[in-house]
């Protein structure tokens, strides 16, 4: 019984033991879950190792900053909206668009990354630059384009509204209201955001 005992133990702790990829996704989720809960500053190698259940030199044998560990738990973690809805008019298809925006910001990752830029100074928020312009700000002007242009081509929107100014007006003012106003934007907000900014801004002039 002794002997039984004994060596049960090992062979349990071993189950239970994570490696390579397995043991990466724990520790990048934790790094996720540390953002959204302690946000940047208080956010430490150490609490991720702990929120991960492994210990602190796994963590910094892959990733030998909390700039890096940070940046490929971004990477990892913003979620993907891959196809611009078409619903028949640019008015609901902005507002369909919105609503997945919503749920990215209010998403674990979302919450993460609103912790990076709000909190890192200049010379930190430089580091996440371009995770946050190539996996979020980049695909979803591509998919305000795609919305945009087959307005355009129904006839619902003026030719010249397909620019840069045109594509972040929706992202700047969810970022802005979010931030500033603690907006969680309703599905009232949104409807007042698309009706009241933004069909107007790309109605057709009247001849």
């Amino acid at each position: 019984m002794v002997t039984s005992r004994w060596t049960a133990t090992p062979a349990r702790a071993a189950s239970l033991r994570r490696r390579g990829a397995v043991l990466e996704r724990a520790i990048l989720d934790a790094a996720l879950e540390q953002l959204g809960t302690v946000g940047w500053k208080g956010l430490t190698m150490e609490g991720v190792a702990a929120g991960a259940q492994t210990g602190k030199a796994a963590v910094y044998r892959r990733w030998p900053s909390k700039e890096d560990l940070v940046a490929d738990a971004l990477k990892a973690g913003l979620p993907r909206v891959e196809e611009a809805p078409d619903l028949g008019s640019v008015r609901e298809d902005l507002l369909a668009l919105c609503r997945q925006v919503r749920e990215a910001m209010f998403s674990r990752p979302g919450f993460a990354l609103r912790a990076v830029i709000h909190e890192c100074d200049p010379v930190q928020a430089e580091r996440f630059h371009g995770v946050i312009f190539n996996g979020l700000v980049e695909p979803n002007i591509k998919l305000l384009r795609e919305v945009i242009s087959r307005g355009i081509e129904r006839g619902e929107v003026r030719p010249d509204a397909a620019n840069g100014y045109v594509f972040d007006a929706i992202p700047a003012m969810m970022m802005y209201r979010s931030k500033m106003c603690m907006s969680e934007w309703a599905d009232r907000d949104l409807q007042d955001m698309i009706d009241q900014l933004m069909v107007p801004l790309l109605r057709p002039v009247s001849s």
